[in-house]
């Protein structure tokens, strides 16, 4: 059995910019409430095969995952993270609404082994993870893409 939660909302920046800033998953720290540190884990540019090791605080306790951008597309972005006791699957849809664009993020988080005790007890913190996340991604996203006018030399 696993865990889903699914928030949709909109922001002012448009879709390829927010797809951009997405692809990173370094910005986590940014948005995600749980998260303590992100670091890429392998050099060049972010594609396919990207990996970030993501350290997070849920219920009081420290988990490590190595998220890898599985895929990309030109509307959704793929992120799967492991360890030994979850397997979280994160899916970003982002379409173009003017003025700006639809978020859709779908968080599929599957325990395994002892860790699917678990479950119904973290069934109610990731929903609300769920809900800061959308909120907290929303509040970057609106202002941190908007196009600034250059300033006059």
């Amino acid at each position: 059995m696993s865990i889903v939660v699914v928030r949709s909302f909109g922001v002012s920046a448009a879709a390829d910019a927010v797809l951009d800033y997405l692809r990173d998953f370094g910005h986590t720290e940014e948005w995600d409430p749980a998260t303590r540190r992100t670091e890429r884990i392998d050099a060049g540019p972010i594609g396919i095969g990207s990996s970030w090791r993501n350290q997070a605080r849920v219920l009081g306790v420290n988990a490590e995952l190595t998220f890898t951008l599985c895929q990309a597309e030109t509307d959704r972005l793929v992120f799967i993270g492991r360890n030994e006791a979850a397997t979280a699957t994160g899916t970003f849809t982002v379409v173009p609404i003017p003025p700006g664009s639809q978020i859709t993020y779908h968080l599929d988080l599957e325990m395994h082994g002892v860790a699917k005790l678990a479950t119904p007890m973290m069934k109610a913190e990731v929903e609300k993870l769920g809900t800061q996340t959308a909120v907290r991604l929303a509040e970057v996203l609106q202002p941190a893409l908007e196009i600034k006018p250059a300033r006059e030399m």
